[in-house]
C-alpha cells in the first residue's frame, strides 16, 4: 500500500494500482465533517478526478463510523452564506468527477453522510450501519439534492418516509432505496467496495469514463438546480430559530 499527501482529517492511500483510497479520519468526532474536512475531500477527489493513474475512488470512514454528518460546532454558525458551503462545494466536486467513486460504510451515516451515497456510483453497507436524514428534527430541509435522486431510486413514498420522519434505518432499508448496493457482513464493507474498486480499475478507463457519463447525462442539469435551490432553503432554515433552538439543545445535552 502507497501513501499519498494527506491532511490531519483525511488519510489517501492507494491500496491497490488505480485504486485511490479516502479515509475520513476523526474518530474522536465520530468523523463529523468540519470545514477542514470537508476541503480535503473535496481537493482529494478533484485530484483523483485528474490523475490519470486514478482509475476509481473509495471513500470510507476511520473506526467503526462512516461519519456523523456535519460538525455542529461548524455548522451553526449563521454568518455562513451558500457560496461559502463547504458542504455544497464537497456535492459539486463529487457529483462532476469523471472517476468511478465507491463508497463503504461502516456504523453511523448522518445527514450529507447519506445523501452523498447518492452521488456515489456502487456503495457498499456493513451489517451494523445505521443510516438518518435528520434535517426536519433540526429545523432544516434536505440537501445533496435528495429531494430529486432519492424519490428517483426510491419511489416518493419511501423517500417522503426517509426525509419526512428523519428517522434512523439499518443497510436493509438502504439496500431497498436504492444507498447502497450491497449489505455485508458487519467490518466487510471496505473489503466489498475495494475488491469492486479493482475490478472498475482493470477495465479500459476510456469504456468506464463514458458508461459514468451516460448514465449521468439526463439527471446532470436537473442535479446541479436541485443542489442549488436546496441549498439556498437549507441554508435560510440553518439561520432560522428552529435551527438554532435544535442546535442549542444538541451542545445542551
Amino acid at each position: 500500500m502507497t501513501e499519498s499527501p494527506a491532511t490531519e482529517t483525511l488519510r489517501i492511500t492507494e491500496p491497490a494500482d488505480g485504486v485511490r483510497l479516502l479515509t475520513i479520519d476523526r474518530t474522536a468526532r465520530r468523523n463529523a465533517l468540519d470545514r477542514a474536512t470537508y476541503g480535503a475531500i473535496r481537493e482529494a477527489i478533484a485530484r483523483a478526478g485528474r490523475d490519470e493513474a486514478v482509475r476509481a475512488i473509495v471513500l470510507t470512514g476511520a473506526g467503526d463510523c462512516f461519519t456523523a454528518g456535519n460538525d455542529l460546532a461548524d455548522f451553526r454558525d449563521t454568518a455562513e452564506t451558500v457560496a461559502d458551503s463547504p458542504g455544497l462545494a464537497l456535492l459539486k466536486v463529487l457529483a462532476a468527477c469523471p472517476k468511478p467513486v465507491l463508497a463503504a460504510v461502516e456504523g453511523h451515516a448522518v445527514g450529507i453522510g447519506t445523501t452523498l451515497l447518492l452521488h456515489c456510483d456502487l456503495a457498499y453497507a456493513g451489517a451494523g450501519a445505521r443510516f438518518r436524514l435528520p434535517f426536519t428534527s433540526l429545523g432544516l430541509s434536505p440537501e445533496g439534492a435528495s429531494s430529486y435522486l432519492l424519490p428517483l431510486v426510491a419511489g416518493t413514498k419511501r423517500a417522503a418516509e426517509l426525509l419526512m420522519l428523519g428517522e434512523p434505518f439499518g443497510p436493509e432499508t438502504a439496500e431497498a432505496a436504492g444507498l447502497v448496493n450491497a449489505v455485508v457482513p458487519a467490518g466487510q464493507a471496505l473489503d466489498a467496495a475495494l475488491e469492486r474498486a479493482r475490478a472498475l480499475a482493470a477495465l479500459p478507463p476510456v469504456s468506464v469514463a463514458a458508461t459514468k457519463r451516460a448514465l449521468r447525462a439526463g439527471h446532470a442539469e436537473i442535479v446541479a438546480r436541485t443542489l442549488a435551490s436546496e441549498a439556498e432553503t437549507f441554508h435560510a432554515l440553518r439561520r432560522g430559530p428552529a435551527a438554532q433552538a435544535a442546535f442549542a439543545a444538541f451542545f445542551a445535552r
